[in-house]
């Protein structure tokens, strides 16, 4: 992995609940908070700073108006919920452009794990847990599930095999 270990281990702390909350959120109202993107965005802000050298901080904004500006596309299109993009854009600086292609892929096997363990969770005793939750009769599948899972396992991975 490019991303480096160093840096990795510094955004995880902060972002891991992050990533947990989005996922409960978005399966519990079928919405991604304004206010989690926004405290994703200052954890980039504030620990980017001491995890990337300078240039590279900078730099990374440069995914956050890419994946933005995407997604704001993707959105118009009616393929992603807005929340969906925000946090995509606010997860984006995290990312080391060198380990794109294993992002997607990660990213692609989130969704299906994601999908799948929802949709089996959907039909048996867990359902019972939070009967209320309104992705259990929604026809569209909470993303913010996979988006907050791969964050957040990527980030895990970072730690561990990150140069």
């Amino acid at each position: 992995m490019d991303i480096s270990a160093f840096s990795a281990l510094v955004f995880l702390p902060f972002v891991l609940p992050l990533c947990v909350y989005v996922t409960f959120s978005d399966m519990r109202d079928m919405r991604i908070p304004n206010q989690i993107v926004v405290a994703l965005f200052l954890v980039f802000a504030g620990a980017g700073l001491f995890a990337l050298p300078f240039d590279a901080y900078l730099w990374r904004y440069v995914h956050l108006i890419i994946v933005l500006v995407a997604g704001i596309a993707l959105n118009a299109g009616g393929a992603m919920g807005a929340g969906d993009a925000k946090f995509a854009a606010a997860a984006a600086p995290f990312i080391h452009v060198g380990d794109l292609r294993l992002l997607m892929a990660l990213f692609a096997a989130n969704i299906l794990a994601a999908f799948l363990a929802h949709r089996l969770a959907k039909h048996t005793p867990l359902r019972k847990i939070a009967p209320h939750w309104k992705s259990w009769n929604h026809p569209k599948f909470p993303m913010g599930m996979a988006l907050g899972g791969t964050l957040a396992l990527y980030l895990c991975l970072g730690a561990w095999f990150g140069r």
